[in-house]
């Protein structure tokens, strides 16, 4: 298990490496850019498998245990260690980072985006699987702030490179934004480290903030929430995303919101909660403040730009529906609850599932109709895409029915529980505070519906043209897309799949460590 874990970190970037030499001639099929694109189906293939089998050997009898552990000593002089090791937390984003990537070079092997060779492309798209990976595995925070950044350069050259319209400014905007953030990350981090006389963030956690003063908490969550709320992306610090997904390939897309941004929220629940109570403790109200007017906002955006004559993008329409679901996600963890941070979690693999497929699908039709301007795919009387291409048409109204959080589907559970945290957060929090929090973001979910179900009517419904019929859902569509389709209705019919993970090991780290 520690070999097969380390593995799943270190092939990606072996495989990274392998993209950029001649392929051998025996595996060039018809031209080296489909040699190189069928590399990256493998290697991606790989880890998954890799993950599943790591999965299937984890001991579900005790998720709160720090499973397939690796400790090596890096760099003595600072105590820094390659420390690895998964549990209840850890383990699902690992698994939906390996899906969701090997979907991406699966989806691209078939619907390579345009841009320059292929080469390139495969071995950002390695890189930023290697990064991701690590980010969710490593157990020194050192070591955590490198994974952190390592993703940071390949998706910038993903969206830079491979883009649409305005992709050289997006693509600086978002760099800009979270390194400036993962700046006074890294002060934080190392104030911790310095302070507590260690970056071992298992020995932090089971310390529980023991070792170091409620002012120098205070200080350490201020500067790790900052970098990290850019990532997630928490309101007012969300900016970049809009420009950033609407620029972007699909499957820049696709990994941006079902990967990257739940970086963000992880440190919150891996770093901040369990390490600095205290300072948590503290900014908890303001985190739940910020989280629902990211709710609200982010909805009332959606609705501007769904609504007729706007000219609205539907995936800049998508990404800042993210931020609404981001803000769910913060108010859980904010809530310093077992209920409202298993919620969290919940929604953060919820979430990466629908807002993934989401990114596909709308991906698919742009495609189809060179546009993903909302006046022009509805035109007079609606795409009608029900009736021009039934089965993308169906997929899409799932999608949104999930992302909506209708009952049954995988985003109903998150953000039920994360209300549910509100409604009775940690001692010490404000409960009026949080129920005025609870109630602001119920109302969220209303807004929700609202611009996805008129998103289903102006683009899937409409009178029948005497139109061509447009291409419906291809075959390498429906393999990369069916797993997120069975993996929403999977978790939402059966929650206990990752509750059974998570609460364990959010029981033991909201105890400082004990179980």
């Amino acid at each position: 298990m520690q070999v097969l874990l380390a593995f799943i970190v270190v092939i990606p970037l072996v495989g990274a490496f392998a993209a950029l030499l001649p392929a051998p001639p025996g595996l060039k099929g018809k031209d080296p850019d489909q040699a190189v694109l069928r590399h990256g189906v493998t290697v991606t293939g790989a880890i998954l498998v890799a993950a599943i089998v790591l999965a299937a050997g984890f001991d579900h009898d005790h998720p709160s245990k720090m499973q397939a552990t690796t400790d090596i000593s890096w760099i003595p002089a600072l105590d820094v260690r390659i420390h690895l090791g998964i549990d209840g937390i850890s383990l699902p984003l690992l698994v939906l980072t390996a899906l969701l990537t090997f979907l991406c070079a699966l989806y691209s092997y078939f619907k390579m985006p345009e841009g320059p060779s292929p080469k390139a492309f495969v071995a950002l798209l390695l890189v930023l699987e290697s990064g991701t990976l690590a980010t969710f595995a490593v157990l020194d925070l050192l070591l955590f702030f490198l994974a952190f950044e390592m993703v940071l350069i390949p998706m910038y050259f993903l969206i830079a490179r491979w883009g649409g319209a305005k992709k050289q400014a997006a693509a600086w905007k978002f760099i800009l934004y979270t390194l400036l953030g993962s700046v006074v990350m890294l002060l934080g981090l190392l104030l911790i480290g310095l302070k507590s006389g260690t970056f071992d963030m298992v020995a932090l956690a089971t310390d529980n903030g023991r070792g170091l003063t409620s002012s120098v908490q205070v200080i350490a969550v201020l500067a790790i929430g900052i970098g990290l709320a850019v990532k997630t992306p928490m309101w007012p610090l969300h900016s970049w995303l809009p420009d950033a997904h609407t620029a972007a390939p699909t499957v820049g897309s696709v990994l941006l919101a079902g990967v990257l941004l739940k970086m963000g929220t992880y440190g919150f629940v891996r770093i901040l909660l369990p390490i600095t109570p205290d300072g948590m403790h503290t900014f908890a109200p303001y985190l739940a403040a910020f989280a629902v007017v990211g709710i609200i906002y982010g909805s009332l955006a959606c609705l501007a730009l769904v609504r007729p004559g706007s000219k609205g993008d539907l995936k800049r329409l998508i990404a800042y529906s993210s931020v609404g679901h981001m803000g769910f996600v913060l108010l859980g963890i904010a809530s310093m609850t077992p209920t409202g941070v298993n919620g969290a979690l919940f929604a953060n693999i919820a979430h990466g599932l629908i807002t993934g497929l989401l990114f596909f699908l709308v991906g698919a039709v742009k495609d189809r109709y060179g546009t993903a301007d909302l006046d022009t795919l509805s035109g007079a009387t609606g795409a009608a895409l029900y009736g021009r291409a039934p089965r993308l048409g169906g997929l899409l109204a799932f999608a949104a029915v999930a992302s909506l959080g209708l009952p049954g589907l995988a985003g109903f559970w998150g953000e039920m529980l994360a209300l549910f945290g509100s409604f009775d957060p940690a001692d010490g929090l404000s409960r009026p505070a949080f129920l005025t929090f609870m109630s602001i973001a119920a109302f969220g979910t209303l807004l929700t519906a609202a611009y996805m179900l008129m998103v289903v009517r102006r683009v899937c419904m409409g009178e029948k043209r005497e139109e061509p019929q447009l291409a419906d859902v291809q075959t390498y569509e429906f393999a990369a897309w069916t797993p997120l389709v069975a993996l929403t209705v999977l978790a939402g019919l059966w929650p206990a799949v990752l509750l059974g993970l998570t609460d364990p090991a959010v029981q033991k780290l909201l105890a400082g460590g004990k179980s």
